[in-house]
């Protein structure tokens, strides 16, 4: 579970909270990121921008506060999104203790209706919406990467937006670890691997790193990357139904 500071809710009501956290430094961000506020018009069946502005609070979260207070009688709730920006990062799609699919643009949530008589209808708790690096990250001097790109293993398109990740363990503590990114336009990512893979014996002795890439439930794809001779390798993660 992450880690996060405390949200202060209880000055303003928000019909959602979300805690911007950096996957990649492992702590929550404020500084330097962005959000889109949009409604979704269920007649015209598309999102409209909104320029209601977001505030920060002072442990890092983000909060629309009054959106969805409406005096008129029989209002209704409505659906908004957020999309959120950053340097470097991009953000994961939903958010928390949702399937992963490419093809979300933001983290949905619905504004209750409510007024100074009649209380919101449903409380908002703290959303995290992790950032993680993107292929112009600028990591460190000395953190080993790999790069390549994902394609749809029938057609050869890229896959736009496909989270690439590595999981393992830790060999002298048992400690378990994950790397993750996403790809870009063009299908391209560029995943860190700071800790050490599955050893195999030489001539030479290699590390061996299992990436698998999702676009959503049941289109996944893998490939087995060996350091340190694949580290200058163009990987390519071939993403077919399962």
């Amino acid at each position: 579970m992450t880690r996060f500071y405390p949200v202060e809710t209880s000055v303003l009501h928000s019909p959602a909270w979300f805690v911007p956290f950096d996957e990649f430094a492992q702590r929550p961000r404020a500084a330097g990121v962005g959000t889109e506020l949009d409604r979704f018009d269920p007649d015209a069946n598309v999102w409209v921008p909104q320029d209601t502005p977001a505030i920060r609070t002072p442990s890092a979260a983000i909060a629309y506060p009054e959106l969805g207070r409406r005096r008129s009688p029989g209002a209704r709730p409505e659906r908004f999104r957020v999309r959120f920006s950053a340097i470097g990062l991009t953000p994961l799609y939903p958010a928390d203790g949702e399937d992963f699919d490419a093809a979300v643009a933001g983290v949905e949530f619905v504004a209750a209706p409510y007024d100074d008589t009649t209380p919101p209808a449903v409380d908002s708790a703290p959303r995290v919406v992790r950032l993680l690096p993107s292929v112009a990250f600028r990591y460190a001097p000395g953190v080993r990467t790999v790069y390549g790109v994902v394609l749809d293993a029938a057609t050869r398109a890229p896959i736009v937006n496909a989270l690439v990740e590595a999981r393992g363990v830790t060999g002298r503590d048992g400690i378990a670890w994950q790397e993750r990114t996403l790809t870009d336009a063009a299908g391209v990512f560029r995943l860190a691997l700071r800790w050490e893979g599955e050893p195999v014996a030489g001539p030479p002795p290699v590390q061996v790193f299992h990436l698998t890439a999702t676009e959503r439930p049941g289109r996944t794809g893998a490939v087995d990357v060996r350091l340190p001779t694949g580290r200058d390798v163009r990987h390519v993660i071939e993403i077919a139904e399962q």
